[in-house]
């Protein structure tokens, strides 16, 4: 199974060739933070946020490493890699007026800057983590603008846009380049559809096989009702072949009765019919 990172890494490798569409990926990637500023647990998202700044020609210092309340490296602590990225280098940018390019690249860089991504038995599962609500809000229309359909919940005083349904998170993914995370998603759908199809027919052939023993059960119990009052030997000659083969056969269906005894499968229905019927004549 597809891991996550490996989704994150997919896109952290993706280099836009136009200098819109980087600028647009580094937007995605601060977009919601405090100031211009990336802060992720991602070395590889870090990395990319570094290479886009010096690619516009935006000075930036190296990551720098915190804990999750901000406070300095501690032994044992959950770190952050934090990015500063000064708010006047971006400069000013309209969703809007920006082209098909340039939002795909802002969605990457939204993805991989407050983003997750999960592949698990229950689903797959995409959220987006903010701070504020005027970050997530804004976040969910982007989306719906490029007809992804997102969720909300608020967590721990946090707001999340979150994505749930397959075809959801497929486009999603699609839009931002994530190839690898189409495939799986596929590779899962074609899974469960597989087994779907394989339960359907088990289920098929055992209701078939409960069919066959009781309606077995059923010819054996009238071919020993007849014989036991003598009426047996005085049956057709069809019809005493098919019982024959019946006792000699008690868990075959009606097709490998028929191949054993030269007939179509609809005489050896009726014949096996007609013989529950005289045993429940002669019991009457």
């Amino acid at each position: 199974m597809l891991l996550a990172g490996e989704v994150k890494g997919e896109l952290a490798r993706i280099q836009p060739a136009r200098r819109c569409c980087r600028r647009a990926e580094l937007l995605g990637l601060v977009h919601g933070s405090a100031g211009s500023e990336l802060r992720t647990m991602d070395h590889a998202t870090a990395r990319t946020a570094v290479l886009l700044a010096a690619s516009l020609g935006i000075t930036v210092e190296a990551p720098r490493s915190v804990i999750g309340d901000g406070r300095s490296r501690s032994r044992g602590a959950r770190h952050h890699l934090v990015v500063d990225v000064p708010a006047t280098s971006l400069g000013s940018w309209s969703w809007p007026e920006a082209p098909e390019c340039d939002r795909r690249a802002f969605l990457r860089g939204a993805l991989l800057g407050s983003g997750s991504i999960s592949f698990g038995r229950s689903g797959p599962h995409v959220e987006f983590v903010h701070r504020t609500a005027d970050a997530a809000a804004s976040l969910a229309d982007l989306l719906v603008a490029m007809g992804v359909r997102p969720l909300r919940s608020e967590r721990r005083g946090h707001h999340v846009i979150y994505l749930k349904g397959q075809d959801e998170i497929a486009t999603l993914l699609g839009l931002v380049g994530a190839n690898r995370g189409v495939l799986e998603l596929e590779t899962q759908r074609v899974g469960r559809d597989v087994r779907a199809r394989l339960n359907r027919l088990v289920n098929a052939e055992e209701a078939n096989l409960a069919r066959t023993v009781e309606a077995s059960d059923r010819q054996l119990a009238a071919i020993d009702r007849l014989e036991a009052d003598g009426s047996l030997p005085r049956l057709s000659p069809a019809l005493r072949d098919t019982a024959a083969f019946r006792r000699r056969m008690p868990d075959a269906d009606l097709d490998t009765l028929a191949a054993a005894l030269g007939v179509s499968r609809s005489a050896v229905n009726h014949r096996l019919r007609r013989i529950v019927e005289l045993a429940a004549e002669q019991e009457d």
